[in-house]
């Protein structure tokens, strides 16, 4: 059993990082056209997720009176097709599913992003949510 976790032990990897693209309008216009954009595209969001509803109320009960964001919202979907390609690829490729695109505001400044990707298959995914992002702000 040792074995076993040292096995999974020594495959952590680094924290992932994210892209920013700073977005010139407000939050809500920023999470309406992310919207529109991903199911403009045939794609159906699972998800949106709150982020920033849930971290301001519940920082006094931690203890904590930092403000990280001012709002912030994920929205979490797939594509059929990608998905496919890149698990038909790679099948580990299952653990980045589903995709999410967040949207941030702090201090007036409105952000649109994704986590990045390794090399490889999954730079298809990166690809389409760079094309999504770049699409929402021309809206």
């Amino acid at each position: 059993m040792a074995g076993l976790f040292a096995a999974f032990a020594a495959q952590e990897s680094p924290a992932q990082e994210a892209v920013f693209f700073e977005y010139d309008g407000s939050f809500e216009d920023a999470t309406f056209a992310v919207e529109n954009t991903i199911i403009g595209r045939g794609l159906v969001i699972d998800y949106r997720s709150h982020t920033g509803d849930m971290l301001n109320r519940t920082a006094a009960d931690i203890g904590s009176d930092v403000v990280i964001f001012d709002q912030a919202d994920i929205f979490l979907f797939c594509s059929a097709a990608v998905s496919r390609r890149v698990m038909e690829a790679d099948p580990a490729n299952i653990a980045h599913c589903p995709y999410n695109i967040f949207v941030t505001s702090k201090d007036g400044v409105v952000q649109i992003g994704h986590r990045t990707y390794p090399d490889g298959p999954m730079q298809e995914v990166e690809a389409l949510l760079d094309a999504i992002i770049l699409e929402a702000r021309d809206q």
